[in-house]
């Protein structure tokens, strides 16, 4: 592009700065959406994960526990009721009584879709959430 006079000019270009700042920001913008998305999907995991182990930490054995003896699940309905309930909320989970009977762990895996990766073929992110619920008894929270 030249001026009247013969001389070039700046107009309507744009500099090579300008591009690649923009495409930085693009990314940053991009990590922090779908950086947020994950952190929020980790956190419904967790959370699915305690609310599936309180679930089957309600089906306590109650022949045991009636005469006093330290609280234990009933295993099979301890694992039926936790996986109704992720079922429910739609998510996979695996459930497993641990501690003798006083303890049950949820492992729940949650999918997120992306916005920006999705642009570089990356659609979803998978997160996996933990959780260990144990069986206490009295207001002390003392499990024997």
């Amino acid at each position: 592009m030249t001026a009247r006079g013969g001389r070039p000019t700046d107009e309507g270009s744009i500099t090579l700065f300008v591009c690649v700042a923009a495409v930085g920001l693009l990314l940053l913008a991009g990590l922090v959406v779908d950086g947020g998305a994950k952190v929020r999907a980790l956190q419904r995991a967790d959370r699915l994960a305690a609310e599936a182990g309180r679930a089957g930490g309600q089906a306590i054995d109650v022949r045991a526990a009636i005469p006093g003896n330290v609280p234990v699940v009933n295993s099979s309905a301890a694992i039926r009721a936790a996986q109704a309930y992720l079922t429910a909320q739609g998510v996979t989970g695996q459930v497993r009584v641990a501690d003798a009977g006083r303890a049950l762990v949820v492992d729940v895996t949650v999918g997120s879709p992306t916005v920006f990766l999705g642009l570089m073929g990356v659609n979803r992110v998978t997160v996996h959430g933990t959780s260990t619920v144990r069986l206490v008894r009295g207001v002390t929270g003392g499990g024997q």
